[in-house]
């Protein structure tokens, strides 16, 4: 089970210049289905992936489905020779993403972000326009159950934007 209040805390208490995309942001604008998961696009900057190996280091962070006893070494060098990393934690699941389908890598995703407080933290989020997007791009069953959804939630705050 992911302690998403401690996961996103460890996140932004370490100063990672990250941004919530997938089932937690959909649920920071309102929708209804559930995670198990936090799913993050990161800045990969030298300095930032020493950020976020220094934040997770200490919740023993290993790829998720692999087998035990696989070699793993979690650092900067693992970090900067990959993209995308599935993780488990002690403080749950973690996806970190170097780039999305459809959104790009992090300076890509920037101006499509806002700073919502999630778990008592304030972090960047991904906007509703481009979260859809991105569902829609990775084409998964999931994510297309998903937009039908998020869509009411866009045309919902549209409308109140629009009478006020």
């Amino acid at each position: 089970m992911t302690d998403f209040r401690a996961l996103i805390g460890a996140l932004v208490d370490a100063g990672i210049d990250f941004i919530l995309v997938g089932g937690t942001a959909a649920i920071a604008h309102g929708s209804a289905r559930s995670t198990y998961d936090i799913d993050i696009v990161y800045a990969r900057n030298p300095e930032n992936l020493s950020r976020v190996v220094a934040a997770l280091t200490p919740h023993a962070p290993y790829p998720r489905g692999a087998p035990p006893g696989l070699p793993f070494h979690w650092d900067a060098s693992t970090l900067k020779a990959g993209l995308n990393f599935t993780l488990t934690t002690k403080l749950g699941d973690l996806d970190l993403l170097g780039e999305v389908t459809g959104g790009g890598r992090f300076e890509d995703l920037v101006p499509h972000s806002l700073d919502i407080t999630i778990a008592g933290r304030t972090c960047r989020c991904l906007d509703l326009p481009k979260l859809i997007e991105i569902k829609r791009a990775a084409g998964r069953p999931k994510d297309f159950e998903a937009i039908a959804e998020l869509e009411v939630l866009l045309e919902e705050r549209n409308r109140l934007e629009g009478s006020s």
